[in-house]
């Protein structure tokens, strides 16, 4: 779970722009668009194998 403290002299904006950009860095989003329809199994072997390239070749 993200979540973000404002601080007492802190605008509402630039914490929300601090959240926006964790809760980037955390993949919520991805993870919800991905969740959002079924994936057939042909589907999610393509994005694994596609995940494993894209690591592979930032190593």
């Amino acid at each position: 779970m993200t979540q973000v403290i404002v601080g007492e002299n802190e605008n509402i904006e630039s914490a929300l722009r601090r959240f926006r950009r964790q809760v980037s860095k955390a993949g919520i989003f991805a993870d919800m668009k991905r969740l959002r329809h079924f994936e057939t199994p042909i589907e999610k072997r393509k994005r694994k194998a596609l995940a494993r390239r894209r690591k592979k070749r930032t190593r």
